[in-house]
């Protein structure tokens, strides 16, 4: 009777518990973070900017229901990180979940407000069908709205979702300067990184004046791609600019080539003479690399003709980043006729590469011919982990500290006109928006455009690391089940012999 009775106080206190623990999860939500990049956690950037929100703002999220898992875990981890936010804010993060598939009403409501569906396939009794859905979301504060059209799974949702609030909680942007007059791409050219930037700044293009000063409201300009020289007195004024504690970002082409004659040859703006007093030299060389992209060539094989791609080591594929706030969550990024980077200042400057090119690499110096289908040899690459990007900080003729980012490749990150234009791979675009937002931005929301989940490709692993994980991957739960189940029957044994003694 006492056994029973203390069975049923357990089961009373564990239920006890059980409502306890769910009333407190409701007023107070945790969750342990245990990934390899904190994905989990929020930013400091993001708690500045709840914790100096002054009026309510609200979100309102459009997702479907009844999706697949992986698409289904996307509005579950929205939803866990509107808790967090709601929570942060002290409740001016005020949201709501619309389900649009439910009437037709609803659906127009979200087409409405900018939020197009996405088609995806789902399977249902044995079949696959096509089925609408919505992953999106509209962040309202008084008259100003911002739109996430799509919340990509795993993608960077904290930085979506930050800047949108900061945007329409901010009066006014810092205003940042794309340099013209010198052959410049317009910002339409650099359409993708436009879009990027103008959700935190006023992005602007300028032009150097030779007697007034560049504007006190610009802390960073950046000069893509110059073709054009540099009088003199436009050279004054960007040493005006870093003296007095202003940013530039350079993104210079030392060397070009043509693809019809496939002759290289130097560059020369006045940059490349400028930059050795700041601390950077670019070296009048081609980086070639056994990491590399391929162009397409047309072979002749009988009567028939064809195209087939081949490697063409001119072409970096860079996949080696330093630590930075510049180069966080980057995995690779094509340059186009890219030159070695070399420090050439003193120690009052402090020089930080950002990007390498891998362990098989050289360069060669303009100008040149270049072989497409030249047989390229290991001892064409002697050298490893060039630099083609990096940052110098320090005083640069004047008393105040001033970043200078150099790239040396000025069309990595150029679409071309708009409408006709490419569309370049994310990291590409990441790398000057990045830069531009660690020399312009000190809320530290750089730290969020690329958080997300890295890619970690099978391709990359040997196949019989491949062999060793799939099977490791079968037999281990079967492993497990017969240890556990000799595990219990010595356990059994042992009692059996137990009770077989006398004094048992």
């Amino acid at each position: 009777m006492k056994t029973r009775n203390a069975y049923t106080t357990a089961i009373i206190l564990v239920l006890g518990i059980l409502v306890l623990l769910n009333f407190v999860s409701d007023e107070f939500f945790v969750r342990l973070d245990l990934t390899e990049d904190n994905r989990y956690t929020l930013s400091k950037a993001t708690h500045d900017i709840l914790k100096n929100l002054e009026e309510p703002v609200t979100v309102k999220a459009y997702f479907s229901e009844e999706l697949p898992p992986d698409i289904a875990r996307a509005r579950r981890e929205f939803k866990e990180l509107l808790v967090e936010y709601s929570n942060l804010s002290g409740g001016n993060v005020v949201y709501e979940f619309i389900s649009p598939n439910e009437d037709e009403t609803k659906e127009n409501e979200a087409m409405q407000e900018g939020i197009q569906p996405v088609v995806i396939s789902v399977r249902e009794k044995d079949e696959m069908k096509q089925q609408k859905a919505y992953l999106g979301a509209v962040i309202k504060k008084g008259d100003k709205k911002e739109v996430i059209p799509f919340v990509q799974p795993g993608g960077a949702v904290e930085y979506a979702l930050s800047t949108s609030i900061k945007k329409i909680s901010v009066s006014e942007k810092p205003s940042i300067g794309f340099l013209q007059g010198h052959g410049e791409p317009s910002t339409g050219m650099l359409f993708q990184a436009n879009a990027a930037l103008e959700v935190l700044y006023e992005v602007e293009e300028i032009q150097l004046n030779d007697t007034v000063p560049i504007p006190e409201k610009y802390k960073t300009i950046a000069i893509i791609a110059p073709k054009d020289s540099f009088p003199y007195t436009h050279l004054q004024r960007l040493d005006e600019f870093l003296a007095r504690g202003g940013n530039l970002l350079i993104a210079i082409n030392r060397v070009t080539a043509d693809f019809q004659n496939l002759y290289g040859s130097a560059v020369n703006t006045g940059l490349e003479s400028w930059l050795p007093g700041k601390g950077i030299t670019v070296e009048e060389s081609f980086i070639i690399d056994t990491r590399c992209g391929a162009v397409t060539v047309q072979q002749q094989q009988g009567f028939f003709r064809f195209a087939t791609n081949v490697n063409f080591p001119f072409l970096p594929v860079i996949q080696k980043f330093a630590d930075h706030p510049v180069t966080k969550g980057l995995e690779q990024v094509v340059l186009q006729f890219a030159s070695p980077l070399a420090f050439s200042g003193d120690s009052s400057l402090k020089f930080s590469p950002l990007a390498f090119t891998s362990d098989k690499s050289g360069s060669q110096r303009a100008p040149l011919y270049m072989e497409i289908q030249k047989r390229w040899v290991e001892t064409d690459f002697p050298v490893k982990n060039l630099p083609v990007a990096a940052v110098v900080q320090g005083r640069m003729g004047g008393d105040k500290q001033a970043r200078l980012i150099v790239i040396s490749d000025g069309d990595f990150a150029i679409n071309g006109e708009q409408g006709k234009g490419q569309n370049l791979q994310p990291d590409n675009v990441s790398l000057l928006v990045n830069s531009i937002d660690w020399l312009s931005d000190d809320t530290g929301l750089i730290d969020l455009r690329t958080k997300g989940i890295s890619a970690r490709p099978l391709e990359q692993i040997e196949d019989g690391t491949k062999t060793l994980l799939k099977y490791t991957n079968f037999l281990s739960p079967i492993i497990l089940i017969i240890v556990y189940g000799i595990f219990r029957m010595q356990i059994k044994r042992n009692q059996m012999v137990r009770r077989m003694q006398e004094k048992y």
